[in-house]
């Protein structure tokens, strides 16, 4: 009987330096990376055959195992995995246990509209298309904001997500950021400012956001729309003509295009438009409010991404033949 006893102890002390070896040894891979998907509510024996069927090659009962008297079963997260070469079983636990779940990213980038937004969504094979078929009225009521056009309320950033989780999540993210940056900007306004309210600044922001092409200019161009605001004076921005335009517009605006009235058309109609035109950035929402100290009214391109500013209408128009007539 003691034989026997020594015998099972030795095989016992054997079989845990085995899996004490094991479980420090790299798992052979079907391919460089591999893929695992954990569902919501899978019991530790599921979720050791869906490592394997996901091409880690081992013993799906020796894995199952390993989880249960690792103490670790119980703390393994649903979500997307890449389990890389070299990956040992003991490495493999820690990251399911801690969630270590492959990300993904999507930029969204400032001066975009929410059709680039959502096209930009709609590329995204990792992400669960949600919002697909919904127009944009639909979009925000889902998102809790019914009535309220999508137009500038999503703050242009880089956003990691998990593998199959929903774009409406990852938009309510970019939303709830533009609330907080734009009441950030809000609370920062200077006196010089001529918007009024939040919903203002979000708007006259989008304006500088397409009207900028040096970043140092967005405080003088603001000045520029703030002045003008001041004064009643229309802003005659093209870049609200074009957005009024829609899908017509093919990128040659022409003399008819701005004497087209629309409600975004600022040649035609006084004050700002009724919606942002763009996603601003957070140097335009601070530019919105703090406009620099400047009298200018006008602006016009160098050509080479800065502007030329001016007070009055013949300083204006000697720097557009100087700049865009070449005279």
């Amino acid at each position: 009987m003691r034989r026997l006893f020594l015998t099972v102890v030795l095989l016992a002390v054997l079989a845990a330096g085995a899996v004490a070896w094991w479980m420090h040894q790299p798992l052979p891979l079907a391919a460089q990376t591999v893929e695992v998907d954990i569902e919501p509510g899978t019991l530790p024996r599921g979720v050791a055959q869906a490592v394997v069927n996901a091409g880690v090659r081992a013993n799906p009962d020796l894995l199952y195992w390993y989880f249960r008297l690792s103490g670790q079963a119980r703390q393994i997260k649903a979500g997307s995995y890449e389990i890389e070469t070299g990956v040992t079983p003991r490495r493999l636990l820690a990251k399911l246990a801690r969630g270590e779940e492959s990300l993904r990213a999507l930029t969204l980038v400032e001066g975009w509209n929410i059709r680039q937004v959502r096209a930009a969504l709609a590329k995204e094979d990792a992400l669960r298309h949600d919002t697909a078929a919904m127009d944009d009225a639909a979009l925000m009521a889902q998102l809790g904001r019914p009535g309220v056009h999508p137009e500038g309320r999503f703050f242009p950033d880089t956003y990691t997500y998990s593998k199959n989780s929903s774009d409406i999540a990852l938009l309510r993210r970019a939303m709830r950021a533009m609330d907080r940056r734009l009441q950030a900007a809000w609370e920062q306004r200077t006196p010089e400012a001529a918007v009024r309210t939040p919903e203002d600044a979000l708007i006259l922001a989008s304006i500088v956001e397409k009207e900028t092409g040096k970043g140092a200019d967005r405080p003088l161009v603001s000045a520029v729309f703030n002045n003008r605001l001041r004064q009643n004076i229309p802003l005659q921005t093209d870049p609200t003509v074009i957005y009024g335009m829609g899908a017509t517009f093919n990128g040659n605006l022409r003399k008819v295009d701005l004497q087209t009235d629309t409600p975004w058309n600022t040649y035609t109609r006084s004050g700002l438009p009724p919606t942002p035109i763009a996603m601003p950035g957070k140097a335009s929402l601070l530019a919105a409010v703090q406009p620099a100290d400047s009298k200018a009214l006008y602006f016009v391109a160098r050509g080479d991404g800065s502007s030329h500013f001016s007070e009055t209408l013949d300083e204006h128009n000697r720097a557009v033949n100087k700049y865009q007539r070449g005279r």
